[in-house]
């Protein structure tokens, strides 16, 4: 029963480099994520700082700059095995923003601009928990196979952050990725974040 959690990291030309936590991604169909959530409810505080260690000391041996994640699997017994680094912000960084405080995409566009990081690990801080999930054009009775057609209806719930480019009446192509949107829901307690999720997602 593996996890695939991933390692927020931000490095500069500087030689400074920085983890945001993790993310927990586990909940896949096909190999494609569907869930994801930080913190993870399967890591504690010293697996986090471990982890993060680990994905800092990388990230400072490569000379990288910019955002990055490093994805790993974790075992039942908090074994944790590296499987790719991801050279850019990802789908999912919007719940690492929600429990740190932080702009990702400032932060990027600082480190590609030749500036320090303007934080220290020990300024870097976890509040809450956040949820996302990806709405995907599928048919269900296919399998949940990707399905392109006319987004007939398209209302926004309420208290949630949610990206997208979608309106009533717009044409879902057959040319890219099955995602649509993305619902993001925070809260003070994943139970909290889980709620309001599911009270968007029947909105």
């Amino acid at each position: 029963n593996p996890r695939h959690i991933e390692i927020q990291v931000f490095g500069d030309r500087h030689g400074n480099a920085v983890h945001l936590g993790e993310r927990d991604c586990s909940v896949q169909r096909r190999h494609q994520k569907l869930i994801e959530e930080a913190p993870s409810p399967a890591v504690t505080p010293e697996l986090r700082e471990e982890m993060g260690a680990v994905a800092v000391q990388a990230v400072k041996a490569l000379r990288y700059e910019g955002a990055g994640t490093l994805e790993f699997l974790l075992d039942s017994d908090s074994q944790f095995y590296f499987m790719e680094m991801n050279t850019r912000l990802q789908v999912e960084h919007p719940v690492t923003e929600a429990i740190t405080g932080l702009d990702l995409v400032e932060l990027q566009l600082r480190a590609a601009a030749g500036e320090a990081l303007p934080l220290r690990q020990e300024e870097v801080t976890f509040t809450g928990h956040a949820i996302e999930v990806r709405l995907c054009a599928e048919d269900a009775a296919q399998g949940f196979m990707p399905r392109s057609g006319r987004m007939s209806r398209w209302e926004m719930p309420e208290g949630l952050r949610v990206e997208h480019a979608l309106q009533s009446g717009a044409e879902i192509p057959p040319y890219y990725d099955s995602m649509i949107a993305k619902l993001i829901s925070c809260g003070a307690t994943r139970e909290e974040a889980w709620a309001r999720l599911i009270s968007g997602l029947e909105q």
